[in-house]
């Protein structure tokens, strides 16, 4: 139990010595690479995170500008959820062509749109988005939704576009 007074010495020893060489192995590592190439990387590597952060402010920036204008456009905005069960009376093969248009015949309905040029008067035109289309046809021509949330908007020129709920 007792172990003679040499031996742990020269455990201790043993340990220092250890402690030393890992110490002169970070300092050869640490002295390998000159501090001016680390700092020369160190200004690249900021440069290039300041022109990425840049960018994606322009970006938002240009983002928040549509949507500002995409807002000042709008005269009316709706939701709908539109029910699609008639077009599961028709045959199989007709299914989703027909919850379009049963799409297109609500929005006229409920929008009031007009489709013909009364005096001199435009006749109001509708857009129907390409992800509420791929919503219908999402499952195949057999099988399209029974029911559809939209989101109807009206604006300044008349045209009404009917877009998909977000969240849906």
């Amino acid at each position: 139990m007792d172990e003679p007074v040499d031996v742990v010495a020269e455990e201790e020893e043993e340990e220092l010595e250890e402690t030393e060489e890992t110490e002169e192995t970070e300092e050869s590592l640490d002295s390998e690479v000159p501090e001016e190439e680390d700092e020369e990387l160190e200004d690249e590597e900021l440069e290039e995170l300041e022109e990425e952060e840049e960018e994606e402010f322009v970006e938002a920036k240009r983002r928040r500008k549509e949507k500002d204008e995409m807002e000042e456009d709008i005269v009316e905005e709706r939701f709908y959820t539109i029910p699609l069960r008639k077009a599961w009376i028709v045959p199989r093969k007709k299914r989703a062509p027909k919850a379009a248009r049963i799409v297109k015949a609500f929005v006229l309905k409920h929008m009031k749109v007009r489709t013909e040029a009364e005096g001199e008067e435009e006749p109001e035109k509708l857009v129907i988005d390409n992800t509420v289309n791929e919503k219908i046809w999402s499952k195949g021509i057999e099988k399209p939704p029974r029911k559809i949330k939209v989101r109807v908007v009206k604006d300044k020129e008349g045209v009404v576009s009917v877009l998909l709920a977000e969240g849906d």
